[in-house]
């Protein structure tokens, strides 16, 4: 059986990404989770589904609950302080590689 090979992403958890592409482009949120298998990022706010939710105990409720579903990594990009939506670069500083904005060379 073939392996996958997980894809080496650039963006990070916690990093502000704005989505470029589908129901939500041009909305901004926050990195919560990266799903390296699925190619896939967990984004607050966006790609916002309503799930079925059972219940668990008595003080938990059940019903329909809205939760932040995967998008596909294309479909977003970091955005920098200065310059908006970029693409990431890399520079070395001493021994330390760093990720910087390729529109105004600015650390990330």
């Amino acid at each position: 059986m073939a392996e996958l090979k997980q894809h080496k992403f650039k963006l990070k958890k916690e990093d502000t990404v704005e989505v470029i592409a589908g129901k939500d482009k041009g909305k901004r949120g926050r990195i919560l989770k990266i799903l390296r298998d699925k190619d896939r990022i967990v984004v607050e706010g966006i790609n916002i589904v309503k799930k079925a939710q059972k219940r668990r105990n008595q003080q938990d409720r059940g019903g329909i609950a809205e939760i932040e579903a995967a998008i596909h990594s294309s479909n977003l990009m970091i955005v920098c302080k200065k310059c908006g939506p970029t693409r990431i670069g890399y520079k070395f500083e001493g021994d330390s590689k760093v990720r910087v904005c390729r529109k105004c060379g600015e650390a990330l």
